[in-house]
Parts: C-alpha cells; sequence; structure tokens
C-alpha cells in the first residue's frame, strides 16, 4: 500500500491524501512515486477514452470488418488525441502561439467566421476559444476554460466548414 499526500494544504480546497493497493514490487521512495505517476495517468486515459466513445461515437459504427473497425479506431485515435492535446495545452499554455497547434488554413477561416477586437492578442487560447464556441461555448467572464466535449463539436464544426470552403466552384 502507497499512501501519499499533499505537501501543503492549497486555497480554496483539501489536501489530497490517495492511497494506492497495489500488488506490484515496491522497494523504496523512487518506486512508490513511479507507481503514483502512472495511476495519475489513468485520468488522462479516462478522459481521453471519453472522447473517443462519445465523440467519435466508436461504438456505433457499424462496419462489416474487423479490418475496417480498426483502420476506423486507429483514424478516432488521432482525433481524440488531437481534442485531449489541445483542451490540455490550452490549460498548460494559453499563451502559446497559435500556429503549436492548428494549421494556417484552421487559422484563416477562424479569423473569418468569428471576428475579435483588432487589439486582442492572438495567442493559442484565444483561437481555442473561437473553436470551443464553433462547439456552443458561450465564453462568458466566469466561465472555466472550454472542456473536451465543445471542443470536440468545434473542432467538428471547423472541419466541416474547411471542407466546404475548399469545394471548387462550378462553373456552367
Amino acid at each position: 500500500m502507497i499512501h501519499a499526500e499533499e505537501a501543503a494544504t492549497p486555497r480554496n480546497r483539501k489536501k489530497i491524501s490517495w492511497k494506492l493497493i497495489t500488488n506490484l514490487p515496491i522497494g523504496s521512495a523512487r518506486a512508490a512515486v513511479e507507481k503514483l505517476e502512472w495511476y495519475a495517468m489513468r485520468w488522462k486515459i479516462e478522459v481521453f477514452h471519453k472522447i473517443l466513445k462519445s465523440g467519435c461515437r466508436a461504438e456505433d459504427s457499424r462496419l462489416r470488418t474487423a479490418q475496417r473497425l480498426a483502420n476506423l479506431i486507429a483514424v478516432f485515435c488521432i482525433v481524440s488525441w488531437r481534442v485531449f492535446w489541445m483542451t490540455t495545452l490550452n490549460r498548460a499554455a494559453p499563451n502559446a502561439p497559435p500556429e503549436l497547434a492548428l494549421t494556417a488554413s484552421e487559422l484563416h477561416l477562424l479569423d473569418h467566421l468569428l471576428t475579435t477586437r483588432p487589439t486582442m492578442r492572438k495567442t493559442l487560447s484565444h483561437y481555442l476559444t473561437k473553436i470551443a464556441k464553433l462547439g456552443g461555448y458561450l465564453a462568458r467572464a466566469s466561465d472555466p476554460p472550454p472542456g473536451n466535449i465543445v471542443m470536440w463539436r468545434g473542432l467538428s464544426r471547423l472541419r466541416d466548414i474547411e471542407l466546404g470552403a475548399n469545394i471548387p466552384p462550378r462553373c456552367g
């Protein structure tokens, strides 16, 4: 059993106190910390699978062969990872350059779809909030940063808009 507790009490919440039962060998404090780090990743894995299941609706696909299903899930994993990564990046590095996570085409479309004040800094957070707005995020002053679901919906809408924008005009 590993018992871990935050050293200092944070403002506005209680200290985190974990009791982790494991059958893995723990011969040192370093090994105990390693197991705690593994367990801490579980939340991220759960969120990734929620995006895969709820956003991509992988379980709703009606493909006839295992190979087709495996190919579809592989693509969905990439999409789910991107949604999760962008949501996490928005919280960890909001002032990063938007080119870190978005293509030039996505930035161009977002600038034309959702206008902002010319004086506003065009950071990663600025553009990810625009994507979230496409997904239903209200962006009120008291709202927390956008989550995975609105990011998923916003990216899905942005992708549809991008596909439409790339359709060549029909002559005749």
